[in-house]
């Protein structure tokens, strides 16, 4: 059986605050719609599901977010995901310009958790908390030639 991840969905309260975040980090839109009826009610497993939602790309084409905000049934509002919980939390990108990366994130009101750190040799990593509390991994690799 072949298998290839296709997107990572992220329900978020504000679709176009978010998608403006990613943009500016340089992700594109794909595609938008209004998604209801009952296809997406078995799809997802809620009743009455009705959300907007948005397809975003990286420049490569290699990786997607597939952002939802929920019309109905009403978008419950959690305590944000701290980076050691179980399950899902965070999304990470590989950036070429690190400081530049954390400025535009500034822009959206997003910093770092903490600060920048070095991984080894290799990366120059941070999370921000992105919009609806998303954590965002960005990483800048370290060039040693």
């Amino acid at each position: 059986m072949a298998i290839k991840l296709e997107n990572v969905g992220i329900a978020v309260r504000d679709i176009e605050a978010t998608i403006a975040f990613f943009t500016d980090l340089g992700l594109t839109v794909l595609g938008r719609d209004t998604v209801s009826g009952e296809w997406t009610d078995t799809a997802v497993g809620l009743d009455g599901n009705h959300a907007n939602i948005a397809m975003l790309q990286t420049p490569d084409g290699a990786g997607r977010l597939e952002l939802f905000e929920y019309i109905h049934p009403e978008a419950i509002e959690t305590e944000p995901t701290l980076p050691n919980e179980i399950g899902m939390h965070r999304v990470a990108f590989s950036v070429d310009d690190l400081d530049k990366a954390l400025e535009i994130a500034a822009r959206h009101g997003c910093h770092p958790l903490r600060g920048v750190a070095t991984y080894g040799d290799v990366y120059k990593l941070t999370y921000v908390r992105g919009p609806s509390g998303i954590l965002v991994m960005l990483a800048e690799e370290l060039n040693n030639s």
